[in-house]
């Protein structure tokens, strides 16, 4: 295994006060590259968070966080760590897949309504890592998937993607 093809995610954008949690799969090449989620220019998370929550998507990645984290909105990955060549969730290698402890997070967010995916991926590495290990009260928070905002992901066009993701705004 090259360094390169092992990725390790980064720690949650939180606050006790969260009322969605948004999870990924991994970052991507790029966001590991730019340290930040959905640092890949042609990813549509930050455009479509930034109309759902009304500020200029442009600010900068600091701003961006805050401004989703005061919202409600709180922000990680299924996974921790895995092997993976590319940025592709299917290349991800199953056997060295380590899950992030999101049960420890939803213990600590009392005020969390929903559990929100970014994409399929994201959804099936959770019912595979997460979910079979599981603890209350995250078994109860209802989950949603939303389709991916990854450049990979383009049967589905940003406005269509935005009105979907419009949604979470039912559980801030």
């Amino acid at each position: 295994m090259a360094a390169s093809d092992f990725a390790k995610g980064f720690a949650p954008l939180w606050q006790p006060h969260a009322k969605v949690l948004v999870l990924g799969t991994l970052p991507s090449v790029k966001s590991l590259a730019a340290q930040q989620y959905y640092g890949h220019p042609q990813n549509a998370f930050w455009p479509i968070m930034a109309e759902l929550l009304g500020f200029d998507p442009a600010l900068p990645y600091a701003e961006r966080c805050r401004l989703i984290v005061q919202a409600g909105v709180a922000v990680w990955d299924v996974l921790a760590a895995a092997e993976r060549p590319g940025s592709l969730d299917a290349d991800i290698r199953r056997d060295t897949v380590i899950a992030n402890p999101i049960d420890d997070l939803v213990k600590q967010s009392s005020a969390l309504r929903a559990v929100y995916f970014n994409g399929q991926g994201a959804a099936k590495m959770f019912r595979r890592h997460v979910s079979p290990h599981a603890r209350e009260p995250l078994l109860q928070l209802p989950k949603h998937t939303l389709p991916s905002t990854s450049p990979a992901y383009a049967a589905m066009k940003r406005d269509e993607k935005t009105k979907q993701w419009a949604t979470l705004l039912g559980d801030l």
